[in-house]
This record gives C-alpha cells, structure tokens and sequence, in this order.
C-alpha cells in the first residue's frame, strides 16, 4: 500500500510529509529512495525509506503553498509511481510523475482569536432567545385590537341605518 501523510508546523510555513510504501510493493528490493524537484531527482540527495512495522517510510519537511513532483526509485533501477498522490502530471519520458500538493501556510495566531469569539457568541446569544418569546406574545394582543376596530364600524354602520328612517320620507 502506498500512502502520503502530512503534518503542517503551527508555527513556519513548512509540512512534513511522509511517504510510505508497503512490503509487498517492494518484493525484495534492497534500497528505495524518494526523488523529485525538492531534491533536485539525485539518488545522493534522495530520502531513504526505511522499515517501519510491514511499511518502509521517509519523511521531508517541505515548504508549503506549493507542490512537488516526485517518485520512488528502487535500486536504482525501477521507478514506482505512487497511487495516493494528490495528483499526476506525464513526463517527457512517457510517464508520469506522482504529485504532492501542500496548502498555504496559515499562522497558529489565527485559531488562538476563533475560541475568543466562540465563548462571547453563545452568551449573546442566550438572552436574544428569551427575549423573542416576550416580543412574541405581546403580537397576539395587538390582534386583540383588531376586533374591538370593527365593533367600532358597526357603529357606524346604525347610523347608517338611521339614515334608512329618513329614505322613509318616502312614506311622505
């Protein structure tokens, strides 16, 4: 199995990254080294993966908000593309090379001011919720209001009807 793992630093823009390889990819291999461009592909410069449990691993800060090419070179005579890249892009060889993408670097400082807000939030918050129930029960009073106005208009509406007594001058 063949994996990338990456661990950002909370405080300088770099992320360790760890490749890893399972046994069984390797079937026998003596050295595997991984190369790209933040090693210039030089065997020399290459980190050496290493038996960890049934994987063999190696890990290399590198500089974040950026990404890399790489692949594994076995014995200096096989490359393995690695299957859980973030990404690929073809060689001029035919291939392609494996990528590994790492994310901006975001100061530790920014998540210290996020729990200052969170505590202050819910204590707003708390006293807006008592207070909407009050807003809301005064609103059914003001619709008790309401029917009293048209009790008010069939008033209006007898003298209307006293006006009828004097169409009655028709009688006359």
């Amino acid at each position: 199995m063949l994996m990338l793992k990456k661990e950002y630093s909370k405080n300088k823009p770099v992320c360790k990254v760890t490749f890893s390889l399972s046994e069984e990819a390797l079937e026998g291999a003596t050295t595997v080294k991984v190369l790209g461009d933040f090693n210039g592909w030089s065997w020399e410069n290459g980190a050496t993966l290493k038996r960890a449990g049934s994987e063999y691993k190696a890990s290399i800060e590198l500089e974040t908000g950026r990404h890399y090419e790489f692949r594994y070179y076995v014995d200096q005579n096989y490359w393995i593309t690695d299957p859980a890249a973030d990404g690929y892009t073809p060689t001029q060889f035919g291939t392609h090379n494996a990528i590994v993408a790492l994310e901006p670097f975001v100061a530790a400082t920014a998540p210290a001011k996020a729990p200052a807000k969170k505590p202050a939030a819910p204590k707003a918050a708390t006293p807006a919720k008592a207070a909407t129930p009050v807003a809301k029960a005064a609103a059914p009073k003001k619709a008790a209001a309401k029917p009293a106005a048209p009790k008010a208009k069939t008033a209006d509406t007898k003298p209307a009807k006293s006006d009828k007594p004097k169409s009655g001058g028709k009688k006359a």
